[in-house]
């Protein structure tokens, strides 16, 4: 049967490593009132100089997953929630007040993604845990539903510690089961990660978040 997925949603949390008690917590960053790139829910965050974040650069370690935004209205002056980020030149925002954004920045933290390739079947994409892969189409997404479209880049799989995320389970999924087709779903973490404490990440931010 064909999967009922054929695009992204971009990394969705659902769950720790290890099966640790989970609260789908975030962390509150800020996002320039003045930022004029959309960030997407589920897509790639990363921090920036002005104490900010700003979407994906894979030169730069990655703090997490946005899961949406709180910000004052310059009209109405009241406070307004989205599940992502439109972009300053798509809002109407009162600089008074930050711009504050929700990350899933938690470097143990699991998400389901949805892979942009084929496997022959589900024994060759079991063969792709425990290796890494980039994602493909980063940063993009719909202004409907405020969901990233980011995918996997399937054919990225490879050892290779700098590519975006690890692979470690296949989402189990009888909708989307067919591993010969775009649609089904890995289970990863990010690689490099800012708040991982350990881990030699990428980029500018390598050491100074550590």
């Amino acid at each position: 049967m064909a999967n009922t997925l054929t695009g992204g949603y971009g990394l969705q949390p659902i769950g720790l490593v290890g099966s640790a008690i989970y609260n789908n917590g975030t962390t509150q960053y800020e996002i320039a009132s003045n930022y004029t790139t959309a960030i997407y829910n589920g897509g790639i965050v990363c921090p920036a100089s002005t104490g900010t974040i700003i979407i994906s650069d894979q030169a730069i370690a990655p703090l997490g997953v946005l899961g949406g935004v709180n910000y004052v209205d310059s009209t109405t002056k009241k406070p307004t929630w989205l599940n992502y980020w439109p972009g300053s030149n798509s809002v109407s925002v009162d600089t008074n007040h930050p711009v504050k954004a929700y990350v899933y920045d938690n470097p143990m933290q699991l998400f389901k993604v949805v892979a942009d390739g084929t496997n022959t079947n589900r024994a060759t994409a079991l063969a792709d845990i425990f290796v890494n892969c980039d994602m493909a189409a980063v940063n993009g997404g719909s202004t409907n539903t405020g969901k990233s479209s980011d995918m996997l880049d399937i054919s990225t799989a490879a050892t290779t510690n700098t590519l975006d995320v690890r692979i470690v389970g296949l989402v189990d999924d009888p909708a989307n089961a067919d591993y010969s087709a775009v649609g089904h779903q890995y289970i990863v973490r990010l690689n490099g990660h800012f708040n991982s404490g350990t881990t030699i990440a990428v980029g500018t931010y390598a050491t100074t978040g550590i």
